[in-house]
């Protein structure tokens, strides 16, 4: 596995390879998630952010192992306002996906016997919950893709929110304000 990949100078719409791995690589889960923080840290996402992705794309990651055939590979790319990481492996089957309930199925009995945390766990049992946090983290923002003999599942999550640029600008007295707010867009930067 590749465990230290070459930071890209800039991650473009073409995937860049975070890592690869194989059935055989002792932990998986762990490298490819410090890989994917290394190029996560230099592209502006907040501390939060990252933690939210590499959580996300380590339950992926953990289960293409689990229960697909190797190899496999982690990529990022971006689009135009997010950027999207996916990992596939070579077992074309999509998983049969639980079902997300659209209200909270855990809430605490009225009557303080049960509930909560332990319904939760009742329901989602041991095991089975990986999914359900990928759910949560992107927003309902994943999925998976069939190309040809491989299956390739991804989260999406947007862009980090640009970082204004202060920038000294000298202004007539008798300059109208539409001139003014289109001289601050020019010099701001909103791409990811």
């Amino acid at each position: 596995m590749n465990d230290k990949p070459q930071l890209p100078r800039r991650v473009g719409r073409r995937p860049v390879t975070v890592c690869q791995w194989t059935d055989r690589t002792a932990d998986a889960t762990a490298l490819a998630r410090a890989a994917l923080r290394r190029i996560l840290v230099p592209l502006r996402f907040s501390e939060g952010q990252v933690d939210d992705v590499v959580l996300a794309v380590s339950e992926l990651v953990a289960n293409a192992t689990e229960h697909a055939p190797g190899p496999y590979i982690l990529r990022l790319r971006r689009t135009a306002g997010e950027y999207v990481c996916e990992v596939e492996d070579t077992d074309p089957h999509v998983p049969q996906l639980p079902d997300f309930p659209a209200a909270a199925p855990y809430e605490p009995d009225p009557d303080g016997r049960g509930g909560g945390l332990d319904a939760l766990l009742a329901l989602l049992g041991e095991r089975g919950r990986g999914l359900h946090i990928v759910d949560e983290l992107t927003c309902g923002a994943w999925g998976f893709t069939v190309r040809e003999a491989v299956k390739v599942a991804w989260v999406a999550f947007p862009c980090p929110a640009p970082r204004i640029r202060w920038v000294a600008l000298e202004v007539a007295a008798d300059t109208d304000c539409r001139r003014l707010r289109a001289a601050l867009v020019d010099h701001r930067s909103t791409k990811c």
